[in-house]
């Protein structure tokens, strides 16, 4: 579909953004992954979105069973958890597109 609009003169929205974005000084983001790269990189999505789920569904767990006193360093302690897990993801997104 894209190669027919470019064969009519059309451009997308998407298209005429990143041209505005040129204009700016701003560079074009890389588009040229290989398909070992995209399932590399849903892989390391797939495999953090299973450990924020455990990770959830133990400090569920936790949260029922836990003295009400601790219960607020039981949340701090899920809720870094939880970032350095989204961290480490987002690192070898960054690392994999870099590659």
């Amino acid at each position: 579909m894209a190669d027919k609009d470019k064969a009519s003169g059309m451009k997308s929205a998407y298209e005429l953004a990143l041209e505005r974005l040129e204009q700016r000084g701003v560079e074009r983001p890389r588009e040229d992954f290989s398909a070992e790269v995209l399932e590399k990189i849903a892989e390391v999505r797939r495999q953090a979105e299973a450990k924020l789920a455990e990770l959830e569904i133990l400090h569920r767990d936790r949260a029922g069973k836990s003295n009400p006193l601790t219960h607020k360093e039981d949340d701090d302690n899920y809720v870094r958890e939880r970032r350095r897990i989204e961290d480490d993801r987002d690192r070898k997104i960054e690392k994999l597109r870099g590659a």
